[in-house]
C-alpha cells in the first residue's frame, strides 16, 4: 500500500535493498555479518538454550526451519524491512544474533533486537554489538529513532539497553506473550543526537 505523505520520507526507498548487507566490525574482535549456511547448527542450538527460550516464543525446531528463517532474513534486507546479523568472533564463531526490524523509512524508525549464547554472556558482547549497529544505523542509514523492548523481567537486556544509551521510556502493560504467560515490556529508545 502506498502511503500519501505530506512530508518527504526521512530515508529514501532503495537505499539498502540494492546493495549487499554489510559486515560491521566492532571492538574486541567481533564482527556482525549476515547469516550463512554454516551457521545453521549454531542458530538452532541457540534456541535450545533455556534463557533464549525464556524470552523468545518464536523459535525454529529444525535445521530446515532455520534455513527458511535465513531466507526470510535475506528477503527482509532485499525489501528493506530489516537486517539480521550473526554476532561472531573474527567472522567465524557465532556468539549471538542482532537485528534491526520493522524499518519505517517514512519516519526514520527501526527496532533493535538481540540475544547472545551462554559463553558470550556477561562480557560485553551484546553491548558492543548493539553500539556498533546503533552507530551504523544512525550514520549510514540515517535512522532517527531506534527502539527496543524486552520483558520487564529480563534484567540482562535492560542493562544492555541502558549501557548503550537507550533511555527507558516506559512500560507497555501486558504487551507480549511468553511461555509462562503475558509480560509487561520495557520500551527503550535512542534518537539521533543522544
Amino acid at each position: 500500500m502506498t502511503r500519501a505523505l505530506s512530508t518527504r520520507p526521512v530515508i529514501a526507498s532503495g537505499l539498502l535493498g540494492g546493495s549487499p548487507q554489510p559486515a560491521l566490525p566492532t571492538s574486541g574482535g567481533l564482527l556482525l555479518r549476515p547469516w550463512e549456511e554454516a551457521d545453521v547448527p549454531a542458530f538452532l542450538s541457540a534456541y535450545r538454550d533455556d534463557e533464549i527460550r525464556r524470552w523468545h516464543t518464536r523459535r525454529p525446531a529444525t535445521e530446515s526451519q532455520v534455513r527458511e528463517w535465513f531466507d526470510a532474513y535475506r528477503q527482509d534486507w532485499k525489501h528493506e524491512r530489516g537486517g539480521h546479523w550473526a554476532i561472531t568472533r573474527d567472522g567465524v564463531e557465532v556468539l549471538g544474533r542482532i537485528a534491526l526490524r520493522g524499518f519505517d523509512f517514512d519516519d526514520g524508525i527501526a527496532g533493535a533486537a538481540y540475544w547472545v549464547l551462554p559463553a558470550a554472556r556477561g562480557v560485553g558482547v551484546a553491548s558492543r554489538a548493539l553500539l556498533t549497529l546503533t552507530v551504523w544505523a544512525f550514520d549510514e542509514i540515517g535512522i532517527q529513532r531506534l527502539e527496543l523492548d524486552h520483558s520487564t523481567r529480563n534484567q540482562a537486556s535492560c542493562r544492555v539497553a541502558t549501557k548503550c544509551g537507550y533511555l527507558l521510556e516506559g512500560t507497555k502493560r501486558s504487551a507480549a506473550v511468553h511461555d509462562d504467560g503475558r509480560h509487561d515490556m520495557h520500551l527503550h529508545a535512542r534518537i539521533q543526537g543522544d
